[in-house]
């Protein structure tokens, strides 16, 4: 899988729960990540759950950064490699 598309993007844009794993299935692919202490997600796992619960596919860290305000000033997804997630 290359670069995340907008669909995947639209669900990452959300807030979540602080500080917790959020686990989703994304059409055909199993999608797990990380979110920090505001609940944006920063660690992605996409791909497919194997029998033990882990997910076999790609992991992506996001560059948000926030000016003294509180306003986005860069937001990105970084294609980190292989991974496996011990979910």
């Amino acid at each position: 899988m290359s670069g995340l598309k907008a669909p995947i993007l639209n669900i990452l844009g959300k807030t979540y729960q602080p500080l917790s794993l959020v686990e989703h299935r994304f059409g055909r692919y199993d999608i797990a990540f990380r979110t920090d202490e505001k609940g944006n997600p920063i660690l992605l796992f996409i791909g497919l759950k194997d029998e033990n619960g882990k997910i076999r596919g790609e992991r992506y860290a996001r560059r948000l950064l926030l000016d003294k305000n509180g306003n986005i000033i860069k937001d990105h997804w970084d294609n980190k490699g292989k991974a496996t997630a011990g979910i």
